[in-house]
C-alpha cells in the first residue's frame, strides 16, 4: 500500500479508530518521520481541528513536519504554504470549514479532500527528491 492508499484507508476510520486530519497524514508517512506508526499517531494527536481550536490546518502542519524531517528548506516550506493559500484562500481550520460549509460541503468530505490532496502532493515531492 502506498502513502496515498494508506491515507484513504485511514480516512475510512478502520476498526472504529478515528484518525484526525493530522494523524491521517503523519501515520502513512511514518518512515519519512523516522517513527513508528504509533509514534506518528501520538505526534498528531493534538494537531487535528486546527490544534484543537480552529487554528492552522492539521494537514498543513503535518505536511510541514514531514518536509522538515526530509530536509526541505524554509523556502520550500513557504512555497507549500503559498500554494495552499492560493488553492484554499486561508490556512486556518475554522475558516476552511466555514468556507466548505458555504459551498455545501460536509466537514468529513472537506477534510478528507484536504488530506488526500496533501498526501498526493507529498508523494510527488518525495518521488522528485529520491
Amino acid at each position: 500500500m502506498n502513502h496515498v492508499e494508506e491515507v484513504a484507508y485511514l480516512r475510512t476510520e478502520p476498526e472504529g479508530v478515528h484518525y484526525n486530519c493530522a494523524q491521517s497524514l503523519l501515520v502513512p508517512f511514518d518512515n519519512e518521520l523516522g517513527m513508528t506508526k504509533e509514534q506518528a499517531q501520538s505526534l498528531g494527536s493534538f494537531f487535528g481541528a486546527g490544534m484543537l481550536h480552529g487554528s492552522t490546518c492539521g494537514v498543513l502542519s503535518s505536511a510541514l513536519m514531514i518536509l522538515g524531517m526530509k530536509g526541505y528548506d524554509k523556502a520550500q516550506a513557504a512555497d507549500l504554504i503559498r500554494q495552499f493559500r492560493q488553492e484554499h484562500q486561508v490556512t486556518d481550520c475554522a475558516a476552511l470549514l466555514s468556507n466548505a460549509k458555504e459551498r455545501g460541503q460536509s466537514k468529513k468530505e472537506h477534510c478528507d479532500g484536504l488530506v488526500m490532496e496533501m498526501a498526493q502532493w507529498l508523494e510527488e515531492r518525495l518521488k522528485e527528491q529520491a
